[in-house]
């Protein structure tokens, strides 16, 4: 049977050091602490997703080593249909997270896995439906995101790419994408516009429907005509923001599955933003369905 939600994309473990400040180049700072958690943008928007009510499949790679192990339990415990993971003998993915006291962060990552050329191992029919959304990012090769594009497009899924971390892209991928979601800075990369504002009215004539998030400031939705509407951000205690703008694509794809409207899925995936920034971690700090609801009527 599809799922509301199909995920493809990066599953790593995310080695965390809490830092006073993030050190300049060339500069060495103590650590306060290290610790280890689930993450990886495509695992954790999974994640968010099934915390948010929908039927989420996962696709994915990693590792024959522990840390794969490690991985594929959290996606049980979590309800996200693991059949379309595939092992392999590349280490399972690493991301190396340093987070200072303002809760800001640096990330280097690791792909290892995520590297992979491994194709979906399963039927399109198992996995997608016309009422489905299909969520990609950037943190695995180019190739496995125009394949996957591809299927989910062909099966009537709704497209919904996070061009993130930025690169360029092929006009043959944006012509298949319903909704793009990317940041400030993602917008400007892809377009080399200097304008934030101009960039997203750029993008969104070329795919239709783009979201920009604003961190704190919440984010905005502008559409082919030029129309721009604006969801506001959520007061939050800011503990650690890695995988704030997962919980947001998640969340977004969630409510999109349920037959939402933008402006709708909008308020509940700034909200659930807010509420991943409140706690360490990426996967521990996607919030759950009843969490959003009150958030979101805040």
């Amino acid at each position: 049977m599809p799922f509301d939600v199909v995920v493809l994309g990066s599953a790593n473990i995310d080695v965390v050091v809490q830092v006073a400040r993030i050190p300049a180049p060339g500069e060495t700072v103590l650590g306060a602490g290290r610790a280890q958690h689930p993450g990886g943008k495509g695992l954790n928007q999974a994640v968010a997703a099934a915390r948010a009510g929908a039927s989420t499949a996962f696709v994915g790679t990693v590792g024959r080593d522990r840390e794969g192990d490690l991985l594929l339990a959290t996606m049980r415990t979590e309800g996200i249909d693991i059949t379309a993971v595939t092992r392999v003998d590349e280490p399972t993915g690493t991301a190396l997270v340093v987070v200072q006291e303002s809760g800001e962060n640096s990330i280097v990552v690791v792909p290892g896995a995520n590297g992979s050329p491994t194709g979906f191992p399963t039927e399109d029919a198992e996995l997608f439906g016309p009422k489905t959304v299909f969520v990609v990012q950037l943190e695995i090769p180019l190739p496995r995101v125009l394949e996957g594009v591809a299927r989910a497009h062909a099966a009537g899924a709704l497209v919904l790419l996070n061009a993130a971390p930025a690169r360029p892209l092929p006009d043959s991928l944006l012509a298949s994408v319903d909704v793009l979601v990317v940041n400030e800075h993602e917008s400007v990369a892809l377009t080399g516009s200097d304008d934030p504002g101009q960039a997203a009215r750029v993008l969104a004539a070329w795919v239709g429907d783009v979201v920009v998030t604003l961190g704190a400031e919440g984010a905005v939705h502008v559409t082919g005509d030029g129309s721009r509407t604006s969801e506001p951000g959520r007061s939050a205690d800011v503990v650690d923001t890695t995988g704030a703008g997962d919980a947001f694509v998640g969340v977004l794809a969630a409510a999109l599955a349920t037959g939402t409207g933008l402006p709708r899925a909008l308020h509940r995936a700034v909200a659930a933003g807010s509420l991943a920034v409140e706690k360490r971690g990426a996967v521990p700090s996607m919030p759950t369905y009843d969490e959003i609801d009150v958030r979101a009527g805040q």
